[in-house]
């Protein structure tokens, strides 16, 4: 068992290597990975390695010692951001690093920690890298999100269990949702991204003015969608031209909403960890396009500091199309991250658009990619939306209803 379990973990680290970054020779590698996953940095590593990368740096991850930051540091200590690491960060984004961050943080780590704390340094360290998201935001670099299970974040999936079960039943999860069980794990992604890239281009030809979302649970809310809006699916090409997988696992199809045509009433169906808290049940209520009121049963004032760290956090970045249907939703788990509840369900994003969801977005100044109706913020946080009875209508420039979700599914 142990021996076919390190076969998938290897497997898994080629293809997050080999498919979700594709690495080319003489480009650098960062990782950002949790101590506890060391044995899947150096998996990594060695993929890297073996396709001819010119370094991997790694940067660890522990959570404890995070926590213990908040909990010993003062509130202006939290707020100062080292310029060495804003430096660290630029000098491999122009060498044409390719970056994979392992996410797997415990999603309660900081909820004990006084939320002005965690306020505090979450807005320093936005505002401190603003100026590197153009790297990620603009595909300019390839860069890949996956996860690897963590004691906490286990425990907190599948709280019934003893750790090491926990760990284990998350692992195979994982397994299964990045396709690792497929015979051809190579073979199962590329069908995949066709299929999603069929949809996508089904949604480009239509050239939707506006989306009208309705369920049962009171959603009633209209997204205005951009001229020249792009719908993007699992790939995406970096400057140089290699193809990348942004997310494993990955379920959407997503573009930029206007900034300021949202106007309605919006609920959330899944838990948001954000910042080391938990947020459930957020009631959302937009008009020309931002945030006016909001409501959540839990962790309200972890989302008014996230919307206090500028004005643009309270506007839309993204609006992305998942099906009830998909494997995530369908293995019946809330995973409580973010990288696969919003691939289990319909999301927004409160903050910055990806230049890349508009035609030429990517080589717009800020204030273009405003004029064109694109939203700027420090901050891009998805939030999940989507339900068996959520219904989606698309409306033509020419003024054309065409049903896009019936009851939680694609309607084409």
């Amino acid at each position: 068992m142990a021996d076919k379990f390190e076969e998938l973990v290897d497997k898994y680290a080629r293809l997050v290597v080999e498919v979700g970054i594709n690495v080319q020779k003489s480009e650098p590698v960062r990782i950002s990975c949790p101590v506890d996953g060391a044995y899947f940095a150096r998996a990594l590593a060695k993929f890297a390695y073996m396709r001819g990368a010119s370094d991997v740096v790694i940067d660890w991850i522990d959570d404890e010692i995070s926590h213990m930051g908040y909990e010993y540091k003062t509130k202006e200590q939290l707020e100062i951001i080292p310029e060495w690491s804003i430096d660290k960060s630029e000098y491999y984004f122009k060498k044409g690093v390719n970056l994979i961050k392992v996410y797997a943080s415990d999603p309660g780590l900081l909820a004990d920690i006084d939320p002005e704390k965690v306020a505090a340094y979450a807005k320093a360290h936005a505002e401190a890298f603003k100026k590197l998201m153009k790297y990620t935001m603009n595909d300019i670099c390839s860069w890949c999100v996956v996860s690897i299970p963590q004691k906490n974040w286990a425990n907190k999936v599948f709280p019934d269990l003893s750790p090491e079960d926990a760990c284990e039943k998350l692992w195979e999860l994982i397994f299964k949702t990045t396709r690792m069980k497929e015979k051809d794990p190579v073979a199962a992604w590329e069908k995949h991204i066709n299929s999603l890239n069929e949809k996508a281009e089904f949604l480009q030809k239509n050239k939707f003015d506006k989306l009208v979302y309705r369920s049962d649970n009171g959603t009633d809310l209209t997204i205005g969608l951009p001229k020249g809006h792009k719908w993007v699916s699992a790939v995406s090409k970096n400057v140089k031209g290699t193809r990348f997988v942004p997310n494993m696992p990955t379920e959407e199809v997503f573009t930029m909403p206007d900034r300021l045509r949202a106007d309605g009433v919006v609920f959330s169906t899944k838990p948001l960890a954000l910042n080391g808290n938990i947020i459930e049940n957020m009631k959302l209520e937009f008009v020309n396009g931002r945030c006016e009121k909001f409501t959540a049963d839990r962790g309200e004032e972890i989302l008014r500091n996230f919307f206090e760290d500028d004005e643009n956090s309270k506007y839309l970045g993204e609006v992305a199309l998942v099906p009830f249907s998909s494997p995530i939703n369908k293995s019946d788990v809330l995973f409580f991250n973010t990288l696969f509840d919003e691939n289990a369900s319909c999301h927004l994003a409160f903050g910055a658009a990806y230049p890349t969801t508009l035609e030429g977005g990517e080589n717009m100044t800020t204030d273009e990619l405003i004029e064109h109706g694109a939203n700027d913020s420090i901050n891009h946080e998805d939030f999940m939306i989507g339900s068996d009875d959520l219904n989606i209508t698309g409306i033509t420039e020419d003024g054309v209803e065409i049903e896009i979700f019936r009851k939680g599914e694609w309607a084409f």
